[in-house]
């Protein structure tokens, strides 16, 4: 059975996505990013969660690229997305369409070393 993961509150309205942690490194992060940046994570929340994909203008939100550019989360392959939500803090996310899922992979108020 898969371990329920847990959401990134409030619960989501009917046209919004549901967000989840997974783990807690991902919600210690956030609990951290939120508190350096508090309105620039709101507005970071709120576009995840209406429009997962959308590409913004700045590129703030947009696909990962190379190695990073999917999540494998329970045997599932997901796309893994970012959004830099200051210059540089960014939350990292897969979409699952399946259950209309965002899974926050990453979040830090630094860039992540990953990509340097």
């Amino acid at each position: 059975m898969a371990k329920k993961r847990r959401r990134v509150a409030p619960p989501p309205l009917p046209t919004e996505w549901d967000f989840t942690y997974l783990d807690m490194t991902a919600e210690e992060g956030w609990l951290q990013l939120c508190q350096q940046a508090p309105g620039p994570s709101r507005t970071a929340y709120e576009q995840i969660r209406r429009e997962p994909r959308r590409r913004s203008d700045p590129d703030r939100q947009h696909r990962l690229r190379y190695e990073y550019s999917t999540k494998t989360i329970g045997g599932l392959v997901l796309e893994q997305w970012q959004y830099e939500v200051t210059g540089g803090s960014r939350v990292w996310y897969a979409i699952d369409d399946a259950n209309r899922t965002v899974v926050m992979t990453h979040a830090g108020v630094g860039h992540p070393k990953q990509t340097d």
